[in-house]
């Protein structure tokens, strides 16, 4: 086999965005560089915390991993394991990749010192400990932070990262499908979580998240899903609710929805998804190019004129991180309405966690969203509704 095409199978074996795409990234990554002044940046992540630098290089963080950024230059990727630095080789086509050494960040000074810093402030993103930003301000003098102008950066994105989040909403709906049909009584939530992740891991998926809530309907105490499962398992006459984001890639859907659990709603479930479900309606009709956010909250008012509030955001930007605006509905509101207007390009998860003023009772409805120049489009297709668990 000639290099060219054991080049071409190595890449066949990981999904890759174009290279054009890739090349996108990094021209609005300098983009934010000359806007700070800065002439080099620094991505950190450990512990699988760290998007910037898979999106940037296509290496998903393990245990850590800094890359070093120089407009004009090859990007350098750090990786922590040793042992890990194959697979980072084969995935990170972007970049050079080397051990990390003993110290990741006394390698990333030593790198920024061979490109000659000179003096200009170096950029950083990702969740450097305090000690490492100690040694990496005192070698180099004035770091700025890139969080906030990332995070927008994120907001908007791509048509095939618009693709891959399709993907992501695709496994999470198979997982969904998967913990409704296993959710019958006697059943625990650990056992829904192994169904849920049965669904997608097989199709190449991993986990964002998984959060489950099962409460009696005749006289519960939980409105909102749990993030950590209990062993309680379900009886018959349980509400249950869930929120859960399959991953294709770092791309996530996000899908979240209540069952019944041999049993038929009672009459206050009825009246909360009634709700929800209109709210949910509402919303979804105002997002669109130019709306802002503020015409999202006051969408919301049918839950308050029900008698109801939420305990969970109502909607939220998704995908690259948990992104701009995270708003509360009319009688939740957690800070302040932000200034913000909606493009398109953008994905939100809209949200409507209807909850009795006293949270003894609760009901999730809510989806992932691209917002379209014709308004808002679900990227996902599972049915709404308070249903009945099991096949």
């Amino acid at each position: 086999m000639s290099n060219g095409a054991a080049a071409s199978a190595r890449d066949a074996d990981y999904p890759r965005f174009s290279p054009a795409e890739m090349e996108r990234r990094r021209a609005a990554v300098d983009e934010l560089l000359a806007a700070h002044g800065a002439e080099h940046a620094v991505f950190y992540g450990a512990n699988r915390v760290g998007e910037a630098i898979a999106w940037l290089c296509g290496w998903p963080v393990t245990r850590e991993a800094a890359l070093v950024h120089t407009p004009g230059e090859r990007d350098l990727l750090l990786v922590e394991f040793y042992n890990h630095v194959p697979n980072a080789t084969v995935l990170a086509t972007e970049a050079e990749v080397r051990w990390a050494g003993p110290s990741t960040i006394g390698t990333v000074i030593a790198e920024l010192r061979r490109r000659r810093v000179g003096g200009r402030k170096v950029a950083l993103l990702g969740p450097l400990g305090h000690r490492g930003y100690a040694q990496l301000h005192e070698a180099v003098g004035e770091v700025a932070d890139l969080g906030a102008d990332y995070a927008r950066l994120r907001l908007v994105k791509s048509a095939e990262e618009v693709e891959w989040a399709r993907r992501g909403a695709e496994l999470t709906d198979a997982a969904v499908a998967a913990m409704r049909d296993q959710a019958l009584p006697g059943v625990d939530l650990n056992e829904l979580a192994d169904a849920v992740e049965r669904a997608y891991v097989a199709r190449g998926g991993s986990t964002h998240i998984h959060y489950f809530s099962a409460t009696p309907m005749a006289g519960g105490e939980l409105c909102v899903p749990a993030q950590w499962p209990s062993l309680r398992p379900l009886a018959a006459g349980d509400a249950l609710s869930c929120e859960v984001s399959a991953s294709w890639w770092g791309y996530p859907g996000q899908l979240l929805r209540s069952f019944t659990v041999a049993a038929e709603p009672t009459p206050l479930y009825a009246e909360l998804q009634s709700v929800a479900d209109a709210a949910f309606d509402a919303v979804v009709a105002a997002l669109r190019p130019g709306a802002t956010a503020a015409e999202l909250v006051a969408a919301s008012a049918p839950i308050e004129a029900a008698g109801f509030t939420i305990r969970d955001d109502l909607v939220h930007g998704f995908v690259g991180g948990y992104l701009a605006p995270i708003l509360g509905s009319l009688s939740r509101q957690l800070t302040p309405v932000p200034d913000f207007t909606f493009e398109a390009g953008m994905m939100v998860v809209v949200q409507p966690n209807v909850v009795t003023r006293e949270e003894t009772a609760g009901v999730q409805t809510g989806e992932l969203l691209l917002v379209t120049e014709d308004g808002a489009e679900s990227l996902h297709d599972f049915p709404r509704g308070l249903r009945p668990s099991g096949r």
